[in-house]
């Protein structure tokens, strides 16, 4: 392969007017590879250094200024050079001053096609071509460890190069097998929730039981890869190790990582097991609740496929989000400035690197370079750049929060007209989610949107505490990073509880149509004065629907891996041929999450809607023949007896009724 793409790819670094032709040569050659130590590399995936493509790479030490005095060395040398490079150029202007040449030449060896000193060890010490020591050139004399920081981060980003690259191939190979694989995790949870909607004390059972065969499953199969690899070479090393590879497929080849997976799956099942059983009670409670929500979603049955309407607006949201994003990074232009070694008024002011070599700044500094710095620009918009991006992620929190609370409004309204309807369904409105949807949208979009803009709020913020963590992570203290931590750590709390707020904020302006502020009070004082339920019966249920949730990633998960592995012969010669086989898998795996995320939010924004009219119910009517409760006899006796289970719902029930009283 030639390496005409890497002249392109490093032209930032090298004299434009003087690159070479594009010809058939095989390997990069760095001109001073020692400047590709500084840290900034690691993080600009670019070597500060000119770079060309040469035939093949030096085979011996060699400096500029011996050459120039040998014809014979010069011819050899030269090739190194730029193009046009002759005996006459050099003279004329030192070679330190125009950068044609590099200072000096090592033996070196051709390593994913670029050279690389020919670094070895002998008793202990670091050597280049059998010396612990080079002249750099310049008439100093450097060990030959001084090599090895630039050698490293070269390797670093000629690697991460190569893994993008490979991911992005990946991806181009199996693009389409993911989207089968996402199809398939939306009508497998499709029709777990119907059938939830029918059989759902069953499926309640049949979704414990199988959660907890998937795991002991994966432990299983993490157990068989552990102990298949006992004996074979290699296996018995670390991973402190073997350290960051970034062939990940060598991960698997080593013993500690199968028993890592094995212990974590094993934890997590002997968590699900302990939580089962001192649950159990609890269980019982919630899959009537289950069943009872069950009921209502029968009476609105268009509730199972809002999510798509959902998903649809949120794919417009990522999608404006993306393309002003990008429209932002691509509006940037190549910033060259001047480099210098020495003493100049000029140094760090741009410069044009086509016309560097006869401007006034190369003349009153002989020794400088006009070198890439970066991509942005100069004037009051480039300036501002990071703060529109800003803007832009702040308005892309705002508006998918917004198209939440409005799915969130919408089936709250719906499932609430469905118990507040005292015969049901005859009291209920002919299309529910449409009528729900009307409201919300004619009546309450400022609601929608003053507490997506709290919460959005609370976003952004955590982005910028991400952002200033990530630049002042070099020159932080202690006392910096705690701070940053405690602060962090507050902001995600503070954005759960508003998340917490603004649910069953929208679930009561659903009910009363009142304000946001209104709404938020009440709603958070009424799940007050009824804790013990809450705790007890509405998280159990949220933690089974969790576990329908792992249950339907699981399975996904199970048959992506063993079709994009090839670890079942009738795949063979489907599955495509990747890199990475752990791609796609686990691409498969986070958006069957969000996908069943997205059809078990259903359920449990139907069982939270059921549970707040609950408490409202109660606090409102006192089931008298004058305020008769609205809720069936089947909630009232599943929650009920809950309360009754529990002696400070007790008291607060015989409370209840003295003030009734």
């Amino acid at each position: 392969m030639c390496c005409n793409w890497m002249c392109f790819s490093y032209t930032p670094f090298t004299y434009m007017e003087t690159m070479k032709p594009l010809l058939p040569l095989p390997v990069l050659f760095y001109f001073n590879i020692m400047k590709c130590a500084s840290p900034m590399v690691l993080l600009e995936f670019q070597c500060p250094t000119t770079q060309m493509c040469v035939d093949k790479c030096p085979e011996k030490f060699m400096t500029l200024v011996k050459a120039y005095t040998n014809k014979n060395d010069f011819d050899y040398y030269k090739t190194f050079c730029k193009e046009g490079v002759t005996n006459t150029m050099v003279s004329l202007t030192p070679w330190w001053r125009d950068g044609l040449c590099p200072a000096m030449l090592m033996p070196s060896k051709p390593f994913t096609r670029r050279c690389f000193p020919a670094l070895g060890e002998r008793g202990g010490v670091i050597t280049v071509g059998n010396n612990s020591k080079f002249d750099d050139g310049r008439g100093n004399m450097r060990d030959a460890k001084d090599l090895l920081d630039g050698v490293t981060n070269a390797t670093v980003v000629i690697e991460a190069r190569q893994v993008v690259m490979k991911i992005f191939e990946d991806f181009t190979q199996s693009w389409y097998w993911i989207l089968i694989g996402l199809v398939i995790a939306m009508l497998t949870s499709l029709l777990f929730i119907v059938l939830l909607r029918f059989l759902a004390g069953i499926m309640v059972w049949v979704m414990i039981v199988m959660v907890i065969l998937v795991i002991g499953y994966g432990i299983f199969h993490c157990y068989m890869e552990y102990a298949a690899l006992k004996g074979t070479a290699g296996s018995d090393v670390t991973l402190q190790q073997l350290g960051f590879q970034t062939d990940f497929a060598v991960y698997l080849q080593i013993r500690q990582t199968w028993l890592a997976f094995m212990i974590i799956l094993a934890i997590v099942e002997v968590i699900i097991i302990l939580l089962l059983i001192f649950l159990r009670k609890r269980i019982l409670i919630a899959i009537a609740l289950i069943k009872e929500a069950s009921r209502a979603i029968g009476h609105v049955m268009s509730s199972l496929f809002y999510p798509l309407f959902t998903f649809v607006l949120l794919a417009m949201v990522v999608a404006y989000w993306a393309v002003t994003a990008v429209f932002l990074s691509t509006s940037n232009e190549p910033i060259y400035k001047v480099f210098n070694e020495t003493a100049c008024d000029y140094s760090r002011t741009t410069c044009n690197p086509a016309n560097y070599s006869t401007s006034l700044e190369k003349a009153r500094c002989p020794d400088s370079m006009c070198l890439f710095a970066f991509y942005g620009g100069e004037t009051a918009y480039h300036k501002y750049l990071i703060g529109l991006q800003f803007y832009n992620v702040f308005l892309f929190f705002w508006c998918a929060n917004f198209v939440t609370a409005l799915g969130q409004m919408t089936l709250a309204g719906a499932f609430a007209s469905y118990y507040w309807a005292f015969v049901k369904p005859d009291d209920m409105p002919a299309f529910p989610v449409f009528s729900s949807l009307g409201r919300s949208l004619r009546y309450h979009t400022g609601t929608l949107a003053f507490g997506s803009l709290i919460l959005s709020i609370v976003q952004i913020i955590r982005v910028l505490l991400e952002y200033l963590d990530h630049k002042l992570q070099g020159a932080q203290n202690k006392c910096t990073k705690f701070l940053l931590c405690c602060m962090k750590c507050c902001f995600w709390c503070l954005e759960k509880f508003v998340k917490f707020i603004n649910r069953n904020a929208y679930i009561i302006v659903a009910i009363y149509g009142k304000n946001f502020c209104t709404s938020a009070r009440e709603g958070f004082f009424l799940l007050m004065r009824n804790m013990v339920r809450v705790a007890v019966l509405d998280k159990v249920t949220d933690f089974l629907l969790f576990l329908g949730k792992l249950l339907i990633v699981g399975l996904v998960g199970i048959f992506a891996f063993f079709f994009f592995s090839g670890r079942v012969k009738a795949f063979e010669s489907t599955a495509p041929h990747l890199h990475y086989y752990w791609v796609p898998i686990l691409t498969v795996v986070v958006l069957s999450y969000f996908i069943a995320h997205g059809f078990f939010s259903v359920y449990a924004m139907c069982v939270d809607t059921l549970f707040l009219c609950f408490c409202e119910d109660l606090e409102r009517n006192d089931g008298s023949a004058e305020r008769p409760y609205y809720m069936s006899s089947t909630l009232h006796e599943i929650l009920w007896k809950n309360a009754a289970e529990d002696p400070s719902s007790a008291r607060q029930r015989a409370d209840e009724d003295i003030e009734l009283k």
